[in-house]
């Protein structure tokens, strides 16, 4: 079997060999193989192990190799009778071939989608993937942020965020090459609210009626502190804003709820927005921090989203509801033409209606 070989020209990155006995390889022993001529591992091998992927390194180098594993921080490649260990900030971009991950979705009545055989990735490689199906949320009242569940526009956010409102926007962030697109959407529709959770959710409705971009919804609360997260949204208007952190306990009780603690920076404007893990799932929904404290912001634990999207019907709003929010009369028409008395020029005479 020909396997790719790895040497010193990738010392410099930050790159080592290691055998597969866990030996390391002497310094200058291979070289990489430029792209133009290097050879992929044999089909059989990949068929055994997964499919072949093309990493491109900072220096320009590229190699063609199964993804053995990943995490954050670290890549381990086969590349046949060696392993490749190469750090994540090595890394500059990774052509799987495929998508290595799949989204499933959940049974029908409950509109989330769950990831299937999901890997590690960093924050940037997570938030290029899932940003888009992050939004600002705005209202007479404040702003604050949300995220898309579904293609057809479900999105949630708080219950706060919303609270007595009933003139909804959503501004979402289209993808137009290395740039982003804001699409404005007006009057968001509300589908349900729960309180006590503090949850909401709503739909909006695409003005060219196209599919949404999505997260997925973590389905087996394996949390433990420590574990790396980090959080998107708009903080004090700031759209767009990832911020990274750790757990630092999920199980905070605070009126008979638990929360997930996280270091991760949670301010206004976050409220409402997801909190990820390395894998791109939404493991919980940004909600409140505690004033004059650092680094101390909370979100409800994805378990408490997924009970509400499936009884979101015991949840359901009611515009006719005296309670149910605010009303907005539109403005008055105007009675009178032109400018107004103290702009006008005396000597000019009369001003012309407009």
């Amino acid at each position: 079997m020909r396997c790719v070989a790895i040497g010193a020209c990738l010392a410099a990155s930050g790159v080592s060999a290691v055998a597969q006995d866990g030996a390391k390889q002497p310094a200058g022993s291979a070289v990489v193989a430029p792209a133009s001529t290097q050879a992929p591992l044999p089909a059989a091998k990949s068929a055994a192990k997964g499919a072949l992927a093309t990493v491109t390194f900072v220096d320009g180098r590229v190699v063609t190799a199964v993804i053995l594993k990943e995490t954050a921080e670290t890549l381990w490649l086969d590349l046949g009778f060696d392993v490749l260990r190469a750090p994540r900030t090595s890394v500059e971009t990774i052509d799987r071939g495929r998508e290595e991950t799949s989204a499933e979705d959940a049974p029908a009545a409950s509109l989330y989608r769950a990831g299937s055989g999901l890997v590690e990735r960093t924050p940037r490689e997570v938030s290029e993937k899932y940003g888009e199906a992050v939004i600002l949320i705005s209202t007479p009242s404040g702003l604050g942020s949300g995220f898309i569940i579904h293609p057809d526009g479900y999105a949630v956010t708080n219950a706060h965020v919303i609270q007595k409102e009933t003139k909804i926007k959503a501004t979402v962030f289209q993808k137009g090459g290395s740039d982003f697109r804001r699409l404005v959407m007006d009057d968001c529709r509300i589908i349900a609210v729960n309180n006590h959770v503090d949850l909401a959710l709503i739909r909006l409705n695409h003005p060219d009626r196209q599919a949404f971009p999505t997260v997925m919804v973590n389905t087996d609360d394996d949390l433990a502190a420590g574990q790396s997260v980090f959080a998107i949204g708009a903080p004090l208007g700031l759209e767009r804003t990832l911020s990274a952190g750790v757990v630092a306990t999920r199980l905070r009780n605070f009126e008979g709820m638990t929360y997930i603690q996280t270091t991760a920076q949670i301010n206004p404007g976050n409220s409402g927005g997801p909190l990820f893990n390395l894998k791109g799932e939404v493991i919980g929904v940004a909600n409140m921090k505690i004033p004059l404290g650092e680094g101390l912001g909370f979100a409800i634990p994805a378990r408490y989203l997924r009970d509400f999207l499936r009884n979101r019907d015991a949840f359901a709003y009611d515009k006719e509801n005296p309670n149910s929010g605010y009303t907005y009369n539109a403005a008055p028409p105007r009675t009178e033409f032109g400018p107004p008395a103290f702009l006008r020029d005396a000597e000019s005479g009369p001003s012309r209606a407009r």
